[in-house]
């Protein structure tokens, strides 16, 4: 197979936190890699976990988009570096 990410991705086990809205409480997720522009995602359920939103990764902000979703897992492009 071939890879078609622009940066290959580093696999981790990390906790991370998304952000929907500033006053939701924030959505626990794992993180299963990550790479300069991207990661994938895991936990429990992702109903009503919106196109876009802020993924919290060791304390750094990442705004991102979600680019494909399965049963548990999602994979997301981040829009710009962290600041």
């Amino acid at each position: 197979m071939q890879e078609r990410r622009r940066s290959p991705r580093t696999r981790v086990l990390k906790s991370g936190r998304i952000i929907v809205a500033a006053k939701a409480p924030p959505i626990a997720c794992t993180v299963r890699n990550i790479s300069e522009g991207g990661a994938c995602l895991q936990m429990d359920n992702h109903y009503g976990i919106p196109d876009a939103f802020d993924i919290v990764i060791d304390g750094v902000h990442h705004p991102c988009r979600v680019a494909w979703r399965s049963s548990l897992k999602i994979g997301v492009a981040f829009e710009q570096h962290a600041a």
